[in-house]
């Protein structure tokens, strides 16, 4: 007998539609290929959530990144699954649909979020959110969900690169990691869900940019980020869950990588290499700019560790025009003896960190400027050629780059010898003074 009241929305969910509509919590976030159901999976997640709250009046929102957008595709899809409710009414006009116990469902376009403001919320979607205005969610949005303290959201998209719906995710995925109940996020890129048959999927590689299909298929973060070294790379390394919650083991020496600025920014990889562990862990990472040495070593003393080798590039061995004394020297004198690393090409540094990248396990909340900034290190474009050159573009991303470079040519190759026998003596292997003339030549 059917139960009084009781009202069966025309809705079979594909097995991970089920999954999200059975592990989703207050925030979720559902990063999500073409053609895998998500407006549909919204909309009735939306639904079901106004439908099931407690208070009378409750208010739901779907926000599209136009109004154009959410009439035509949004609208469709909420009359056919609300349309079997008894008593519900649809405004076209305002594109409203009125429920029983005067509870309402709007769509609405973000193209200017300040006409939202005064919005109460129970629950909203945000449907293409890497296309909205950032300030969307904590300026309008976050606060509407606030009046009771129960409001909820769903964010659904594709990737469009490191923008807000990365932020938010990433948001998500470290508050799962600390045990936040209140955060729920999944990832679907379409080799792993199996709803597009292979042979379209072959199809859609083979007609479309490289970069397009993985951004719209394989739900990339880094394929809007044109000419990265490392971005697929540490995508890939996300999906095999590299990238998480790594703990620092105490009882093993913490390693470091520094890339040291003259007129800019350091930067300071800590790793730990634990033996029986195949790879290594990557706890920490600072940077910092304008500071002296003394800085940045107060800061190594700060921490909890207990250190192992310390890998700085071969210009730590310039002797500063002020001071008449090489950086080398001045490290020894704060008590630090660094690990000079053996002098390799740009390119071959490259291809070192690219061998060390998959062999790493990086906390993601600790390491997360660094993360940053290695998926952004990215070649120069030649405008007049319309080619890439080979240098790297000099930027913000640089200086984590050049520091890992350090940290793959050390781990690599242990204690360069020559290089270190050089700092004690200022001398090369066969007698000739240290003659550098190309300090911070990579950036």
């Amino acid at each position: 007998m059917t139960q009084p009241n009781r009202v069966i929305i025309p809705y079979t969910p594909r097995p991970l539609q089920q999954t999200f509509h059975e592990q989703c919590r207050r925030f979720n976030v559902a990063v999500c290929h073409r053609r895998f159901g998500k407006t549909v999976m919204a909309i009735n997640w939306l639904l079901r959530e106004i439908l099931t709250c407690d208070r009378k009046n409750a208010q739901g929102a779907y926000i599209a990144p136009t109004y154009s957008s959410a009439k035509r595709i949004a609208w469709i899809m909420l009359r056919e699954y609300a349309g079997v409710i008894p008593g519900v009414k649809f405004n076209e006009a305002e594109l409203r649909c009125d429920l029983p116990d005067g509870k309402r469902i709007w769509l609405l376009g973000s193209e200017n979020p300040d006409a939202l403001r005064g919005l109460r919320l129970d629950a909203a979607v945000l449907d293409e959110y890497a296309d909205m205005n950032a300030r969307l969610f904590p300026e309008i949005v976050r606060p509407a969900l606030s009046d009771f303290g129960t409001g909820k959201c769903l964010w659904i998209g594709t990737p469009r690169g490191d923008n807000q719906f990365r932020t938010i995710y990433d948001t998500a995925i470290r508050n799962m990691e600390d045990g936040d109940d209140e955060w729920f996020a999944m990832r679907f890129p379409a080799s792993q869900t199996e709803i597009i048959p292979e042979k379209e999927l072959k199809a859609a590689r083979d007609t479309m940019d490289e970069s397009q299909f993985e951004q719209e298929f394989e739900c990339s973060w880094s394929a809007a980020l044109v000419g990265a070294y490392y971005a697929k790379t540490l995508d890939r390394m996300e999906l095999q869950s590299q990238i998480g919650s790594v703990p620092w083991e105490p009882n093993a020496p913490v390693w470091t990588a520094f890339d040291l600025g003259m007129r800019d920014s350091t930067a300071i990889w800590f790793g730990q290499s634990i033996r029986g562990e195949v790879g290594h862990r990557i706890i920490d990472y600072y940077e910092s700019s304008g500071e002296g040495l003394h800085h940045y070593i107060g800061h190594l003393r700060a921490q909890p560790y207990v250190y192992g080798d310390h890998y700085f590039p071969h210009d730590v061995l310039v002797r500063e025009l002020g001071s008449g004394s090489s950086r080398y020297e001045m490290l020894q004198g704060l008590g630090v003896r660094p690990t000079i690393v053996a002098k390799l090409s740009l390119q071959d540094g490259i291809e070192a960190v690219r061998a060390l990248l998959p062999t790493l396990h990086f906390d993601r909340q600790n390491c997360a400027l660094g993360l940053k900034y290695l998926r952004h290190y990215h070649r120069q474009w030649n405008d007049k050629n319309q080619t890439w050159r080979e240098k790297p573009n000099h930027d913000a991303s640089s200086h984590s780059a050049d520091a890992m470079r350090y940290a793959a040519i050390g781990l690599r190759d242990g204690d360069a010898s020559d290089y270190a026998m050089m700092a004690q003596t200022g001398r090369q292997p066969g007698g000739q003074p240290v003659i550098i003339s190309d300090y911070n030549e990579f950036g």
